[in-house]
């Protein structure tokens, strides 16, 4: 398999991450010496605490998704190892943050990080268990990733859609990939997401097996790569 990834864009989310963290930190201090020195200042106080939490959230947010590892894109690198060089996978890269491109298709990939149980009925879903502390702090919350992914689909179509013709645009796929080693998924089987849902560990055996029965030319995979894919 051959990866791109966009380094620069990383490095400098991670320092984002960085510099927002410590910032906010250092903003509450100052909020709370004020607070404690100089009692009669409380719009100081208070301001310099509401503006330290709020920057310190933009850390933690940022530290969650950018820079602790493994990294969403780290953990999909790991998870798709050993397919072949028929396959590109791209991360920040292309109009979706998460892009594979082979004989299964081209694929919109969205990692979630929940924990916990994991619920999907009557087309809502839901999370029960994990990390509290996580959930109150900064950390990226489940929200409705099947209707999320509708919007990346568009964006890489409507990219496609200035390079070819309306009847040569490729139909676009979609999988919502849940990374956390514990978490457990309860789906309706009955009604099911609308799009693919799974454990990152079953994912290299999913597109495997999609690719038997939709191929996709190499000349096509490098095609759509080329034009959906910046190099940096």
């Amino acid at each position: 398999m051959i990866i791109h990834t966009n380094e620069p864009l990383i490095k400098r989310n991670r320092k984002i991450a960085q510099i927002s963290t410590l910032s906010g930190l250092m903003i509450l201090v100052a909020g709370l010496i004020v607070s404690f020195r100089m009692p009669e200042q409380v719009l100081i106080s208070l301001t310099a605490l509401i503006v330290g939490f709020l920057i310190s959230q933009v850390g933690i947010y940022y530290t969650n998704r950018w820079g602790r590892s493994p990294k969403p894109h780290e953990l999909l690198n790991q998870a798709l190892k050993g397919m072949d060089n028929k396959y590109h996978l791209s991360h920040y890269l292309s109009p979706t943050s998460h892009l594979l491109i082979g004989p299964s298709g081209i694929w919109v990939l969205m990692p979630r990080s929940q924990n916990g149980k994991i619920f999907y009925r009557n087309g809502r879903w839901h999370q029960k268990g994990g990390n509290i502390f996580l959930k109150v702090f900064g950390a990226e919350g489940l929200g409705r990733p099947d209707l999320e992914i509708p919007y990346e689909i568009e964006r890489i179509q409507k990219h496609l859609s200035k390079i070819l013709p309306e009847e040569s645009l490729p139909p676009i796929q979609a999988a919502i990939i849940f990374t956390h080693p514990k978490v457990v998924l309860n789906l309706d089987e009955n009604e099911p997401p609308v799009y693919p849902t799974l454990h990152i560990n079953k994912l290299k055996e999913w597109i495997r097996k999609t690719a038997k029965s939709k191929l996709l030319p190499q000349n096509k995979i490098e095609e759509y790569q080329d034009l959906l894919v910046k190099n940096i």
